[in-house]
């Protein structure tokens, strides 16, 4: 298997072969696993200005449908016979690209301290809801997305922008609750994909992803638990984080390869 100079990876490689029209019918059952035992197992939070005012409405409506999304990942890719591939990335970055994962993480942190008046129960269900989420969508996305589009040759610039595409497509079924707000999420959401598969590449593994993925989600999410929850200034920071890598990316997207992109995988 060779890595040519457009990224672009030629041999299908080892296991089960998906197309990408099957990996959207597979990105469909996804999300419909977490929406629909959302529904089944979740409780009216309705009554509150918070979207998690208690540990139980946490578990209930987050950690109880993502937690099966995982499982529904991780048996997909067991099926495909992928994880090798899923969990290594053997596709190169400039070391500059290194500042995007240690941004985000840096930014994550900060914005997580102002958790200190809440419950050590709520704490440590928000924790587990963001490494829930990042195990998750990084498997499904950062994992069985990018393999999806490599697989099928093409560029790397490509297999990011449509992996990035569908994982923010598939927060639109947030409208369900969320309503016309999604739309604005979910374009959000596909450049926060971008970044999380830069992530992957600087790594060389998942895990790295999967840890920004889970640190970020979690600064955000923190802002939405306890009875009255309020922005905090970290909040401030991500956003305006966002947008420098937006602008940053935008400017130097075609110095994210390596001079010498021709190496064996």
């Amino acid at each position: 298997m060779v890595q040519e100079g457009t990224g672009a990876i030629r041999d299908g490689g080892p296991g089960r072969r998906l197309t990408w029209p099957w990996f959207l019918v597979i990105v469909a059952v996804y999300a419909g696993i977490i929406q629909g035992l959302g529904l089944l197992t979740g409780v009216d939070t309705g009554h509150s200005d918070s979207a998690f005012p208690t540990s139980a409405s946490l578990v209930r409506n987050a950690l109880i449908p993502i937690g099966a999304s995982i499982v529904f990942a991780a048996t997909v890719v067991t099926w495909l016979g992928w994880w090798g591939e899923v969990l290594r990335c053997r596709v190169p970055v400039r070391r500059w690209v290194r500042w995007v994962p240690a941004s985000m993480l840096a930014v994550s942190l900060l914005g997580l301290n102002h958790l200190g008046d809440q419950s050590v129960s709520l704490v440590a269900c928000l924790l587990l809801l963001g490494l829930f989420v990042g195990v998750g969508e990084e498997l499904m996305f950062r994992g069985i997305g990018v393999q999806v589009f490599r697989r099928a040759g093409l560029s790397e610039g490509k297999v990011a922008l449509f992996s990035s595409l569908v994982f923010g497509l598939v927060h639109l079924s947030n409208a369900i609750g969320a309503g016309a707000q999604a739309v604005l999420q979910a374009l959000i959401v596909s450049t926060s994909g971008y970044f999380f598969y830069l992530c992957l590449r600087v790594g060389g593994v998942i895990l790295l992803p999967m840890l920004v993925h889970g640190l970020w989600d979690t600064s955000l999410f923190s802002n939405l638990v306890g009875d009255e929850p309020q922005a905090s200034p970290g909040m401030a920071l991500i956003i305006v984080l966002q947008a420098v890598l937006i602008i940053v990316l935008l400017v130097r997207r075609r110095s994210i390869e390596p001079e010498t992109a021709a190496v064996p995988a």
